[in-house]
């Protein structure tokens, strides 16, 4: 299926976006920061116009992401991180917190807030999703943060017309 037309090139021009990023697992997180930054830029969004914070881990994404969609500043946010399961029961809990928090921001600020952290198995996998090219899971959070500011914005100003 294609995309309706205006979603065909997405023009981020205007659009003001916060990358919240975790520095647990930072190798990964950082190369997830790096395409999402150049997915953001590639279209159109300003440098001016976005703003980056770190928090400790996945678990603190969701806290940041609610003050950046609650301030008013910022049309999207995109929460970026990588889980890696290991030995005990920890990723579970970090991995379906965060990703429940996260949706919680979206919802209950009407920002939209993408999911843009990695659960995975290994680091292996992780280093999979997280390559140095355009299919970095940070370069699709980036494109996925303009469709939906984008999306709202024409949702929400249907009753303007």
């Amino acid at each position: 299926m294609k995309a309706p037309p205006q979603f065909d090139s997405l023009d981020g021009s205007g659009l003001r976006v916060a990358i919240v990023a975790a520095l647990f697992n930072g190798a990964t997180t950082d190369s997830l920061v790096k395409w999402c930054r150049e997915g953001l830029v590639r279209r159109g969004v300003a440098e001016g116009d976005l703003t980056i914070e770190w928090v400790p881990g996945a678990f603190e994404l969701p806290l940041a992401a609610k003050a950046l969609a609650e301030s008013g500043r910022v049309d999207a946010v995109v929460c970026l991180g990588a889980v890696i399961r290991g030995d005990t029961a920890h990723f579970d809990f970090v991995a379906g917190e965060a990703a429940r928090g996260i949706r919680e921001v979206s919802l209950t600020t009407g920002v939209p807030v993408m999911f843009g952290v990695l659960t995975t198995d290994t680091v292996e996998q992780a280093g999979e999703r997280s390559r140095d090219d355009e299919t970095n899971k940070g370069f699709e959070a980036a494109e996925g943060a303009i469709h939906m500011a984008l999306l709202l914005r024409r949702l929400r100003s249907k009753g303007d017309e």
